[in-house]
């Protein structure tokens, strides 16, 4: 499908957005605007408050008004997949999906998950360090932490340990890593502080805790157990600087913060929607300035 460049006599714009809950401090749609823009696209992204009881209205909205796609993000990266009509080989093996997009198959519009999280949260880790090789720690289960397994194992990390409140959680998502890929991966119960094991090179958090507007929710994690030499990441991008990213610096970490895999997911998911490829170093200035 063709889409309207901003130069063109057209009243129709591209449509694309996201649905979540919370949604008023995802600033994606700050990013995405920009890209649009820099790429002279005709286009628009909403960020729709969705709760979970309104998600499959709220797909067949967008199915009735011909959107292009709409990212997903917590609680509905795992539940939109009922209302889809099939998955990318990548979202299959994930289980999860954040962006969905819009193909045309045999005449019919086909709504097909994909998850570009895992992708975007990697090209992010590379600019600090390879994950081959590497003995990666997960705080969470969820589909951001499906997502960053998988693709930290794809990628060539040889080991994951993987907390989780739920037990069952982590077990299912160690077992999908140690059948599905060379990667060996441990589940850990999540019971009071979690301890990082002393010879972890990167420390993920990949659950929503420290996400806008919670900015002060702690999470439950042995502070000491962070070391000088090792990194620490969060996925969550507002605030860039989290209470961990911040106590990781004072104990001499290196740091990642979310807004580096918010902003390569959003590349991806911006080429799959129109086939034009964004240019990230736009898309993360207009990420800090919404921000500043």
């Amino acid at each position: 499908m063709a889409y309207p460049n901003a130069g063109e006599t057209r009243f129709l714009s591209l449509l694309t957005g996201s649905f979540s809950t919370p949604a008023g401090g995802n600033p994606t749609v700050a990013m995405v605007a920009a890209a649009y823009r820099d790429l002279g696209l005709q286009a628009a992204y909403l960020n729709c408050e969705v709760s979970a009881v309104g998600l499959a209205d709220a797909v067949r909205g967008a199915r009735a008004m011909g959107w292009a796609g709409f990212n997903c993000s917590l609680p509905h990266k795992q539940a939109v997949i009922a209302h889809l009509d099939g998955l990318a080989p990548s979202a299959e093996l994930i289980g999860a999906v954040n962006c969905v997009v819009r193909r045309e198959v045999g005449g019919m519009a086909r709504w097909i998950g994909e998850n570009t999280d895992g992708q975007g949260f990697v090209a992010s880790l590379r600019e600090r360090v390879d994950p081959a090789g590497k003995h990666l720690v997960l705080l969470g289960a969820g589909g951001a932490a499906r997502a960053i397994a998988v693709e930290a194992a794809l990628a060539g990390a040889t080991r994951l340990t993987i907390f989780n409140r739920d037990p069952a959680r982590a077990n299912e998502l160690a077992n999908l890593i140690n059948q599905r890929t060379a990667a060996r991966a441990v589940a850990l119960p999540w019971r009071g502080l979690a301890t990082v094991p002393g010879d972890a090179d990167v420390l993920v958090n990949a659950t929503s805790v420290g996400l806008a507007p919670d900015v002060d929710a702690r999470l439950s994690l042995d502070l000491d157990s962070l070391r000088p030499g090792m990194l620490v990441a969060d996925v969550i991008p507002n605030p860039p600087r989290t209470a961990l990213i911040r106590e990781a610096e004072a104990r001499g970490c290196a740091t990642l913060d979310g807004l580096g895999m918010l902003v390569n997911q959003a590349v991806v998911s911006i080429a799959l929607w129109t086939g034009r490829q964004a240019n990230p170093v736009v898309m993360r200035a207009a990420l800090q300035a919404s921000l500043a």
